[in-house]
């Protein structure tokens, strides 16, 4: 399944000349790792981010250290500053973010353990605007399983946008 949706990104970048940057902390460069395991994916994937510290957060998409105070590396807030700060690190058109609690621990009762926050964020050529988005899951399963599912999901809806917004 992963498979057919690398293939359709893949597709719709080429043809629409477009490239997309990635921005992963609790899928640890998952996402990257299985577009970068495809034969030409440099034509239509242009870097990734693995920023699993607050830190590297702040360093390397510059998030605001206020916001990861504020609602906490886990939230839709930061995966948004990361989406943004990805494109804004990049020459991409679209990015996508993933920041969540894959366990098997660090869940609290407000945040459960499976819960991810994703962004993805678009260049608006005309304008040069950056839009975004986002949303949260709650995925079962163990820890290699909430990553998957995370990996895909963000790539579901990244190729989503891109048919929407391109």
């Amino acid at each position: 399944m992963i498979e057919d949706i690398l293939d359709k990104l893949a597709e719709l970048c080429i043809n629409k000349k477009i490239q997309f940057v990635t921005a992963e902390s609790c899928t640890g460069g998952l996402v990257a790792k299985l577009i970068t395991d495809r034969a030409g994916s440099s034509q239509w994937f242009e870097r990734g981010f693995v920023t699993y510290s607050n830190l590297a957060k702040e360093e390397m998409l510059d998030v605001d250290a206020a916001l990861l105070n504020e609602w906490g590396a886990v939230s839709e807030q930061v995966a948004a500053a990361m989406a943004e700060g990805a494109l804004k690190n990049s020459q991409a058109q679209y990015s996508l973010a993933i920041t969540g609690i894959a366990g098997p621990d660090g869940g609290t009762v407000e945040k459960t353990v499976g819960t991810v926050c994703f962004g993805w964020a678009w260049l608006n050529p005309e304008s040069g605007v950056i839009n975004s988005i986002t949303t949260s899951e709650v995925f079962a399963g163990d820890r290699e399983a909430v990553r998957n599912q995370s990996a895909f999901f963000s790539l579901q809806k990244l190729h989503q946008l891109m048919v929407e917004y391109n």
